[in-house]
């Protein structure tokens, strides 16, 4: 007798999959505890006394669902931002946003571009509703936004993945450049811009409001998970037109954000100083864990995140040797980029001194041990 499934195709057809391991898993696999949590791009400075202070009194009204029209998030973000409302739809973080992006455009066997190496969580999304990824190599280290053109066209595809500042290398792009490229794809084509680094960036990286703000087939994607701390919280927010962010009202879950969360973004918005606080923290670490790498041997890449890629001078086997030492004989938990040759690096998140001292102490150890055995 036949296997019965009562999943739909697709769905059969798929792995079991999940895009990112995290240090509570790695925790639970290998019966060690996690003392530096520098892998996850999280921001170890955490949010604002006033945000968890937010926080805290919007707890005893959690029995309640939050604003299903996010109606004074919309609000302050569209002061912030400079924009109106009408403009912005919100969402439980970014991961979130995409997965409703690719619902509202890809049917199976669409075909949607994106960088080889890129956001891994992007990828998932275009798998589980059943697209054909098309990936572009990075050139020198940097998305390929030549080739990434090149691609939709010759593809005719209605969707592409850009991440600037990118995820997992820290590089990025001018403003102007980034603009440039949005106006040259074909309007069939739906760019999903992601920003989730845009606070950590130099001058000049992140275009302004209204240079892309007229352009209906531009999605913006931001956070508030990375320079203001609130990734367990996850809120994400996206800007483009009136017709497109009106257009997740369509399918959004409408009572998707908590009221905690949605408090502590309202609070982070409204604490400029120690914004600019956590983002001199955040510049700092990255000079810290730069330096660390010299004192290694290994190269630190320019980076415009929160994090800062490592190339390790040789492979893929070697820089897995590094990660999974650390984790094991020190509890320092970082990642790695996992295509090549991205994937002679390895990637660390900025965060407090204590982690910084941790993996300064840990990782010459790290690299005497494996020897020419990482080769």
């Amino acid at each position: 007798m036949s296997a019965f499934s009562r999943f739909t195709p697709l769905v059969s057809s798929l792995p079991s999959t999940i895009p990112f391991v995290g240090p509570e898993a790695i925790e639970r696999q290998r019966g060690r505890s996690v003392k530096a949590r520098i892998g996850a791009n999280e921001n170890g400075f955490g949010p604002a006394p006033s945000v968890l202070k937010a926080m805290s009194e919007a707890a005893t009204g959690v029995w309640k669902y939050n604003d299903p029209e996010n109606f004074d998030l919309k609000q302050a973000l569209a002061r912030h931002l400079g924009t109106a409302p009408e403009n912005l739809a919100i969402g439980e973080g970014i991961d979130g946003l995409l997965g409703q992006i690719v619902r509202m455009v890809i049917e199976p066997g669409l075909p949607v571009v994106t960088s080889l190496g890129g956001y891994p969580t992007f990828n998932f999304h275009v798998a589980g509703h059943g697209g054909r990824l098309v990936t572009v190599p990075y050139v020198d280290d940097r998305e390929d936004l030549d080739g990434l053109l090149a691609a939709v066209r010759q593809e005719d595809a209605p969707l592409v993945y850009f991440a600037n500042p990118d995820n997992p290398i820290g590089s990025w792009w001018d403003a102007d450049s980034v603009v440039a490229f949005a106006k040259a794809l074909p309007e069939t084509c739906l760019l999903v811009l992601d920003e989730a680094y845009g606070e950590t960036a130099p001058a000049g990286t992140i275009p302004s409001i209204a240079s892309l703000i007229d352009m209906p087939n531009v999605v913006r994607t931001r956070t508030f998970s990375k320079a203001y701390g609130l990734a367990g919280a996850r809120v994400g927010y996206v800007i483009s037109t009136p017709g497109t962010a009106q257009a997740f009202d369509k399918i959004r879950n409408h009572f998707g954000m908590n009221r905690i969360g949605t408090a502590a973004a309202l609070a982070a918005l409204a604490d400029g100083d120690y914004l600019t606080e956590v983002l001199g923290n955040i510049a700092a670490s990255r000079d810290r864990i730069a330096g660390i790498a010299l004192k290694n041997g290994l190269q630190p890449l320019p980076s415009a995140t929160n994090f800062v890629t490592i190339d390790c001078g040789r492979d893929a086997v070697f820089a897995r040797a590094i990660i999974d030492r650390l984790m094991e004989d020190h509890g320092v938990f970082i990642r790695m980029p996992g295509v090549a040759p991205l994937n002679r690096c390895i990637r660390i998140s900025t965060g407090p001194e204590a982690d910084m001292a941790l993996l300064e102490e840990a990782l010459p150890k790290v690299i005497a041990a494996i020897g020419d055995k990482g080769q």
